[in-house]
């Protein structure tokens, strides 16, 4: 999807994006904050694939984020998937070593290794990395 233009971002885009990024559990809406897509389409550039990303999880209400607790170690309280700032994703094509390594080269946030469950973690807050 072409959610950018000539140095502005296309509006409609921008809100098609938000609402595929919701909390599917509930449909729970919250604006996704675009620096986290524009790290994940410089680490799609960067791979060369024309495969699209398959969203895990975009944002998470608090009751979601709170039940993925309940049951896993791995959530974190203060996830920035409740502020609309981050994205679980996967690709077919490409291993979560190879998916991360493209983010952690955008050296634009956070990018967490979920190499169990198949996943990387991007985000756009501080430049930092996890996982294995």
């Amino acid at each position: 999807m072409i959610y950018w233009v000539e140095g502005q971002y296309i509006a409609d885009a921008v809100n098609e994006i938000t609402y595929f990024m919701r909390d599917w559990r509930n449909d729970q809406v919250k604006g996704i904050d675009i620096r986290t897509v524009d790290l994940m389409t410089a680490a799609h550039n960067m791979m060369d694939v024309s495969e699209p990303y398959m969203l895990i999880s975009g944002y998470r209400s608090p009751a979601t984020n709170a039940m993925l607790r309940a049951r896993s170690s791995g959530v974190a309280k203060n996830s920035r998937h409740l502020r609309g700032e981050a994205a679980d994703l996967r690709l077919a094509s490409r291993s979560v070593h190879q998916v991360a390594r493209a983010a952690a080269a955008c050296h634009a946030g956070g990018v967490g290794r979920y190499s169990g469950s198949n996943f990387v973690h991007m985000d756009c807050g501080p430049v930092r990395a996890w996982g294995s």
